[in-house]
């Protein structure tokens, strides 16, 4: 025992600045109050959101940027229930948050109390592990498991839900106890005779490539792929979340792959006789039309979550494992093999199909973006929401280094993009962050300017405005005979005004000629956060473009001429 009494509130508190936390994400309510009292005796800073859903975004991109658990404290009912879209998006992308819900009393528990809901059932499939607190005497140790859990592993969110009578209840803390776990395990270096197996398969094989997924930045690997990448002098590609992995400004990178892949990138994938998957799950708009995946190629998967073997497809080869300690042993095993004709084939299909766009006409969200990436040369944190413009900025804006490409992947959630610059800011605050948005998905989260202002983060905000949901509109033209339906954003704020009513500077481009100008201002702009409205074209769309459910041989590189066979699953 301590000898010193705390209440509930003071305990958890204490038990975050052990685990060293910066900042946390939230909202008050009447559940959680004594939680945000003992918050003003903490050196811990609040950034308080004005929605709770902005708040789990804002600990989600502080969390992708420094591996580290983002905390969010929101109050009971509605303010847990607001965090379950954040909670999913991390969940699925595999980012460590600690969620702290207020909860009503013990005795009110099932009863339908005044916002009570039951936060741990309702979140259940979308966390790694939940607690409901009935015992003030087990709040230091459930505070150091949830952490623990959260980072290990393959990570995600926990949630810990603290009625109100635990919270002020008295007692003295024991923060002597060893963790006990019992069956979870965390897997390091993987089967001797699998990575074996997969060195004599990559030591063979004439026409290789790397697929690299988010699972290689969180375990740090992007060290050892480069030192496989180029004894081997195999090309290599990533998922949307593995942007980073492998620098994209290197000779052997292809791109990103999938429905929106670069063209060369999934041709490779095409032609290919190896593809190893490292920390990728393979997910449906990677793979397509499954039972033609990389029909004839070898298919190696490394991953640290075993769960996701053989479940999109079954490869010849499956390594249960840390990511960087696999490839690191691999890298000792594997003998390089003649790829030099490979490469050359794939220099070719670079030169004869690279990303492009019409430079006459109206402004292209592809040249704003284009530029952007020029301007800033990889020297930057870029965070997307979801929708063309993310598709376009993973095609055109170069990730070179893990950590500065955050967005939404797995759950596509429209609102990320903004409130996840925010905590990528607040926890690199000397780094250039730089939101990409759609004009849709701004309107989700844009309530976060205040945020923003208050906090007097630098960070840009580009707004791809179509005055569309892009996408949508985009499927619906190619595949539903241009029949729109619920896709006209008529009624769009001025978004200029808008900034300014916050007190955040606004920007407007609207002609090709004033893109750089424009861009390089607001990236000077250092005073707080800057918006910037660019007016694009309304009716472009985003090629390449492999069908959903269909295989790579069915890519559209441009706009058809005829109707394209539907999605697969669509009516």
């Amino acid at each position: 025992m301590s000898g010193k009494t705390r209440d509930g509130a003071q305990a958890l508190i204490d038990g975050l600045q052990q685990q060293n936390v910066e900042f946390i994400f939230g909202y008050p309510g009447g559940a959680n109050m004594p939680v945000f009292d003992a918050l003003l005796d903490s050196p811990i800073k609040l950034i308080l959101s004005r929605h709770e859903q902005g708040a789990t975004h804002m600990a989600d991109g502080y969390a992708r940027t420094t591996g580290k658990a983002g905390v969010v404290l929101v109050t009971s009912g509605p303010g847990a229930t607001n965090t379950i879209t954040g909670v999913m998006t991390a969940h699925m992308d595999s980012v460590p948050l600690v969620v702290i819900c207020g909860q009503t009393i013990t005795p009110n528990l099932g009863l339908d109390a005044f916002q009570e809901a039951d936060v741990s059932g309702i979140s259940f499939p979308v966390v790694k592990h939940s607690y409901l607190i009935k015992n003030v005497n087990d709040v230091p140790r459930i505070v150091k498991e949830a952490f623990y859990i959260a980072e290990s592993g393959r990570p995600g969110p926990v949630l810990i839900d603290l009625p109100k009578d635990i919270a002020v209840a008295q007692f003295e803390p024991d923060n002597n106890f060893d963790m006990h776990l019992p069956g979870y395990v965390i897997p390091t270096h993987g089967d001797p005779e699998r990575i074996s197996e997969a060195a004599e398969y990559l030591s063979r094989a004439t026409k290789p490539l790397l697929l690299v997924g988010h699972g290689a930045i969180i375990s740090k690997a992007e060290r050892a792929v480069r030192i496989l990448a180029e004894k081997m002098k195999i090309p290599v590609t990533s998922t949307l979340l593995g942007k980073g992995g492998f620098p994209e400004n290197h000779a052997l990178s292809v791109g990103m792959l999938g429905m929106h892949g670069t063209a060369y990138a999934n041709m490779a994938v095409m032609e290919c006789d190896l593809i190893m998957s490292i920390g990728s799950r393979w997910d449906d708009r990677i793979v397509g039309q499954a039972d033609i995946f990389c029909k004839d190629a070898v298919k190696i998967h490394i991953d640290i979550d075993e769960s996701e073997f053989n479940k999109m497809i079954c490869p010849d080869c499956c390594i249960h494992g840390d990511a960087r300690l696999v490839v690191e042993e691999l890298n000792t095993q594997v003998v390089p093999n003649d790829t030099a004709p490979w490469l050359k084939q794939i220099e070719k299909w670079k030169k004869k199909f690279p990303l492009s766009y019409k430079k006459r006409g109206g402004l292209k969200a592809q040249l704003v973006l284009d530029e952007l990436n020029n301007l800033v040369q990889g020297d930057a944190i870029i965070t997307a929401d979801v929708g063309q413009h993310q598709m376009w900025a993973a095609q055109f804006c170069r990730t070179t280094t893990p950590a500065t490409w955050l967005t939404s992947g797995g759950a596509g959630t429209m609102g990320y993009g903004f409130p996840a610059a925010i905590g990528a800011q607040l926890a690199q605050p000397d780094k250039l962050v730089i939101a990409i948005v759609g004009d849709g998905g701004f309107q989700m989260t844009l309530c976060e300017l205040s945020t923003a202002v208050i906090n007097k983060l630098p960070l840009k905000v580009v707004i791809i405005n179509n005055a569309y949901l892009g996408m949508v509109r985009q499927w619906q033209e190619l595949f539903f005979d241009v029949r729109y339906s619920g896709v006209d954003l008529e009624g769009n704020p001025d978004f200029v005004k808008l900034a300014e009513s916050y007190g955040a500077r606004g920007f407007r481009i609207r002609r090709n000629a004033d893109v750089v100008r424009i861009l390089s201002e607001a990236l000077a702009y250092n005073d707080g956060p800057c918006v910037i409205d660019a007016e694009v074209e309304k009716e472009d769309n985003v090629f390449p473009m492999v069908p959903s459910g269909h295989p790579y041989t069915d890519m559209v590189l441009e706009r058809p001429k005829q109707k394209l066979a539907k999605p697969v699953g669509s009516t």
